[in-house]
């Protein structure tokens, strides 16, 4: 005979299992309508391969997002969809086959911009032998045309001939060891040895020896005696 404390548990088990919508003819598990995504706010997870997941809040939600969204499952993008290329739009910037066309619009624009301002062109390149890389009388070029020796632009080369012409030494008649200039022949340029002839220096050194000279009682003719002790 049951006991007065198993009368009363019995009673509120029964209470319980009456609120509790799962009981042992229905237990609640992954595969129950209630864990299932069935379009109510219960269920979330995935009835078999439908690809629909959560409850009808996350479902209503996704359809609101996706219907913004331009991309859709049957329109995906990817590195071959037009917006992803370059096809005169701002959206795509890749390269379409082997056209050589990349950027979107702007850059397209941009560079068709700077390109028309460049003198340079890919039938025109800008190299060693361009003319204006080469001293050819205008301030471009400054490198030297095979064996002409001129290099430099048209400041260059006035420059230097200016300077040149104010030189009295040239490439015919350069300065050396024998140049007139360099050899004592009288004037005050010149003052190294000329032959064997003993004279050296300039005019003013020559007419300074002289006058030194000339105040000496011992000449070459007439020279300082030794004495014998």
């Amino acid at each position: 005979m049951a006991t007065e404390l198993e009368k009363i548990a019995n009673k509120q088990r029964a209470e319980h299992l009456a609120r509790n919508d799962y009981n042992y003819t229905d237990l609640y598990g992954s595969g129950h309508k209630n864990a299932l995504s069935t379009g109510d706010e219960k269920g979330k997870g995935q009835e078999n391969d439908s690809g629909q997941v959560g409850g009808l809040t996350d479902i209503n939600t996704r359809i609101d997002n996706t219907g913004r969204n331009y991309y859709q499952p049957h329109n995906q993008y990817g590195t071959t969809h037009d917006n992803a290329l370059s096809t005169g739009d701002e959206k795509g910037k890749g390269q379409l086959d082997n056209m050589g066309e990349v950027g979107g619009l702007t850059d397209i624009n941009t560079r068709k911009d700077n390109l028309g301002r460049n003198f340079y062109k890919p039938l025109n390149q800008y190299g060693s032998t361009h003319v204006n890389a080469i001293s050819n009388g205008d301030e471009k070029g400054k490198g030297q045309i095979e064996d002409s020796g001129q290099v430099g632009g048209l400041t260059d080369i006035n420059t230097r001939v200016d300077n040149m012409g104010r030189n009295y030494y040239q490439a015919e008649k350069p300065y050396s060891a024998s140049h007139p200039n360099a050899l004592s022949t009288g004037d005050e340029k010149g003052k190294g040895q000329v032959g064997d002839s003993g004279d050296v220096g300039g005019l003013t050194d020559i007419n300074t020896r002289i006058d030194n000279t000339g105040r000496n009682f011992y000449k070459s003719t007439h020279r300082y005696p030794d004495f014998e002790f």
